[in-house]
């Protein structure tokens, strides 16, 4: 099992103490938030894209994924959508990133409209992705929580360069089963992204292991060479304990659970 742990835990953090954290606490990858108050944005320079590469370089770090947020399933035109998941591509094969992620974002629609509308954006998103060798994950979020709603949407694109994220907070929260969500997920899962918090009413980001979440059951079977990032949500929750302090205790939790069963 390959740990990461996501840069929503360490809002506005510098690159290269993002890098230092990762290594010093023994996490191989990153999945960076790119968004304008952070240090990665679309708006980077070619000059400061350089300098996010050396700096992952220099610290034998990965950065496992761009965390955007373009909402492939949004009503409205799909030029916009189209014009910002292609920048935000782009930034991922400067960067040296295998994959972006993607929401759904399909509002109060109809199911089968929004499916319709992300499976085209995905497929017309997905040849020039696969020229830059950059692979389009979309992540169990909002109007399609389940594994089951992503994976049909995916299944539709048929394209190998379209892939999943496992959100394992948001598909428990739509009361789908980890064994079922693995299932549906698994021929087209980029990564399991993990995390933990006290109930469905209190989402505040906890150590991972002390909260209500099935992580033992959703890292049930992961390979050695399958990707888990730990997404702590101090974004959203500024009075949550700092990450820092609790990245550790958190890749010693995550290794235990993925350990082989005797």
């Amino acid at each position: 099992m390959k740990l990461a742990f996501s840069t929503l835990g360490v809002p506005g953090t510098p690159v290269a103490e993002v890098v230092r954290l990762a290594a010093a606490n023994g996490y191989q990858g990153v999945e960076l938030r790119v968004h304008p108050e952070e240090p990665v944005h679309l708006g980077l320079s070619s000059l400061e894209r350089a300098d996010v590469v050396e700096a992952f370089k220099a610290g034998g770090v990965e950065i496992l994924t761009l965390a955007g947020y373009v909402q492939v399933a949004a009503e409205g035109d799909d030029e916009p959508v189209l014009a910002e998941l292609t920048e935000l591509v782009k930034l991922a094969r400067d960067l040296g990133a295998s994959s972006v992620r993607v929401f759904p974002g399909g509002g109060d629609q109809e199911r089968a409209e929004a499916d319709a509308t992300a499976a085209r954006r995905l497929g017309a998103a997905a040849p020039a992705a696969a020229d830059m060798g950059v692979s389009i994950l979309l992540e169990t979020h909002d109007s399609h929580r389940a594994g089951l709603d992503v994976a049909r949407v995916v299944a539709t694109v048929g394209h190998p360069r379209i892939g999943a994220i496992w959100d394992v907070l948001h598909t428990w929260l739509a009361g789908e089963e980890p064994a079922a969500g693995r299932a549906v997920l698994a021929p087209h899962l980029g990564y399991v992204q993990v995390k933990d918090v006290a109930s469905a009413d209190d989402l505040t980001p906890l150590p991972l292991g002390s909260g209500v979440l099935p992580l033992a059951e959703c890292l049930d079977g992961s390979g050695p060479d399958s990707w888990v990032c730990w997404e702590y949500e101090k974004r959203w929750h500024p009075g949550a304990a700092e990450l820092p302090d609790l990245l550790a205790a958190g890749r010693e939790y995550l290794l235990r659970l993925g350990a082989p069963k005797q």
